[in-house]
């Protein structure tokens, strides 16, 4: 009896832990249009490293998962912008990103700001680029995060 409540303790611990650990859901794909704009995107910037000179953006799909991998790094210096997360939905004009937005040394050397959470994503006033609308998320400054098309 024993081992039999030691097998079922045992089970039921890596269930929990493999609940714990979650599955990623599928990204919900409202507008087909849009997510091929989204995964043919031509770059991203951070106003503080440079409006004209873009970084990149790779979206994947996985499976019925599309990731988000970008950045972008100051020409002669230390300002650098990171993305990397998971799209958790595409709609006409916006989309949802589930992950990390990194801004490290810019415009001010010694700057940090590094969240995981859910980001929104969105086109206003017909512009070509999805814009963070979320502009002071970390320490009061204007952070313009834009991801162009």
């Amino acid at each position: 009896m024993r081992i039999l409540s030691l097998l079922l303790a045992g089970l039921l611990a890596t269930l929990t832990m493999a609940a714990s650990a979650g599955t990623v859901e599928p990204t919900r794909v409202l507008d087909a249009g849009a997510a091929k704009r989204l995964a043919a995107n031509k770059g991203l910037s951070l106003q503080w490293i440079d409006w004209n000179t873009r970084g990149t953006v790779a979206v994947k799909r996985d499976g019925g998962v599309w990731r988000l991998r970008g950045a972008q790094a100051e020409a002669g210096g230390p300002g650098r912008l990171l993305l990397d997360g998971t799209i958790t939905e595409i709609g006409a004009d916006y989309f949802t990103f589930e992950g990390r937005i990194a801004i490290t040394d810019t415009p001010d050397e010694g700057r940090h700001c590094d969240r995981t959470k859910t980001w929104r994503f969105a086109v206003t006033q017909n512009r070509p680029y999805y814009r963070l609308r979320e502009f002071e998320w970390c320490d009061g400054l204007t952070d313009y995060i834009d991801i162009y098309f």
